[in-house]
């Protein structure tokens, strides 16, 4: 379905009270390139094969739309909204209510952005981020060009502009969260018209993947386990989303790669150090506390969800055992306990050891827009019992986005909108 389409099908709906399926428009395999039950059948579009199994990793081009949201998935989505659908229609609505959603926003880009230290401005950055991108899934989801022309404007202008992005090493972490999110806005804007792509992706490949590759590297000059999980993770992301914005699949084998082998806390194994009896895993920051935790479902399923957008698989590693973690951090955040293997790592300079003994209490029952990503692909695409994270789904639903949970950079770490844009059924 073209964006014209789209646009069409959407202003019909609309103008009359459609609540039941649109006439006309299909939900075939054919069109959203998935069956009935949530599997892909479309190896050229979803990058998986017939049978749902994502190809190995540089078997495929690089596929446009292709980070969170790819071309089935917009017009799933479209379609859900068009017809009024729940819970799809909910969603639709919490990101019309949002502010930074207005086709009225304006940018305010700067040459430098400060996270850590002083003078720190970051939060102009993570704001027009977050308007770019409910802007863009307007524009993409209902053809409206006003707020296509908005989201074009916001990326054009920090292209323009941004030249660094510096700071203690909180540095690292806005590269890595705010590159990741940059390039997912973009990827929604590929094509469209004034869009100065190749100056964007100059900007990415020269602000933000630098401090990426760097921290990969180097870890700030800290032993290789001085630095949470997420650290890992939003750069992993960064250079992935980067690598498929600028179809650069040596940056995108690179983050998987470091997935599956990297020695830093975001590779999976890292992150996700001990299994336990009941399908349960535990998480590397479950000592630490769960506002942290709960970042990390977002980050790691925002991985595993661009990657299966290029055909591989890596939800399901390891036997799934990012699913496991997933039901560990839901079941406790749920008020339920859980089981804690003592974690030891190594800090600072000199990898010092420290322990973590007992799971941590603080911030548990954290509300944060994770979970409708992870359970449509677990419970909806695989069709996996998916209990403690299905109740952490029912007790968000719907999920909003950036300014929808507080005016602090942890209300800005995820992108939020899962039920629009993940739910399936």
């Amino acid at each position: 379905m073209s964006v014209i389409d789209r646009r069409n099908l959407f202003k019909a709906a609309l103008a009359t009270g459609v609540t039941a399926a649109v006439a006309g428009h299909t939900t075939s395999a054919q069109a959203t390139g998935v069956t009935a039950a949530g599997h892909a059948t479309s190896a050229q579009a979803t990058g998986v094969t017939a049978a749902g199994h994502a190809a190995p990793a540089g078997a495929l081009a690089i596929t446009h739309p292709g980070l969170l949201h790819s071309k089935a998935d917009l017009d799933r989505v479209a379609a859900r909204v068009s017809a009024g659908a729940q819970p799809w229609k909910a969603g639709w609505d919490r990101l019309l209510a949002n502010a930074h959603a207005q086709s009225t926003w304006r940018a305010n880009p700067q040459a430098t952005i400060i996270r850590g230290g002083t003078g720190q401005n970051y939060g102009i950055l993570y704001n027009d981020i977050h308007a770019a991108y409910q802007n863009a899934l307007r524009f993409r989801i209902s053809g409206s060009t006003a707020h296509g022309n908005t989201a074009r404007d916001i990326l054009n202008a920090w292209s323009g502009t941004l030249t660094t992005v510096t700071g203690n090493a909180d540095r690292f972490l806005a590269a890595g969260i705010y590159g990741y999110q940059f390039a997912n806005a973009a990827e929604l804007m590929r094509g469209y018209a004034g869009f100065d792509l190749a100056r964007f992706q100059r900007m990415m490949r020269g602000v933000f993947y630098p401090l990426n590759d760097d921290f990969l590297t180097r870890h700030n000059g800290a032993c290789i386990t001085n630095y949470w999980a997420n650290w890992d993770l939003c750069t992993m992301n960064s250079v992935l989303a980067i690598g498929v914005l600028c179809d650069d699949q040596a940056l995108v084998n690179r983050a998987i790669d470091y997935f599956r082998n990297g020695a830093g806390n975001g590779s999976v194994m890292h992150a996700i150090p001990f299994l336990h009896d009941g399908g349960l895993a535990q998480w590397q920051e479950s000592g630490r506390d769960q506002g942290h935790t709960l970042m990390g479902v977002g980050q790691m399923g925002a991985f595993c969800e661009m990657a299966w957008n290029q055909g591989v698989d890596l939800y399901g590693h390891a036997g799934n055992r990012f699913a496991r973690a997933c039901e560990y951090i839901a079941k406790y955040n749920l008020g339920e306990e859980v089981p804690f293997t003592p974690y030891t790592w190594g800090t600072g300079t000199n990898c010092a050891q420290r322990t973590h003994t007992a799971v941590s209490s603080a911030g548990r029952g954290q509300v944060r827009p994770v979970w409708e990503l992870v359970h449509g692909h677990y419970a909806g695409r695989r069709g996996l019992a998916m209990p403690y994270t299905a109740r952490a789904v029912a007790a968000v639903r719907p999920e909003g986005g950036g300014g929808d949970y507080g005016g602090n950079s942890g209300g800005y770490d995820q992108l939020g909108f899962g039920t629009l844009t993940c739910a399936r059924g």
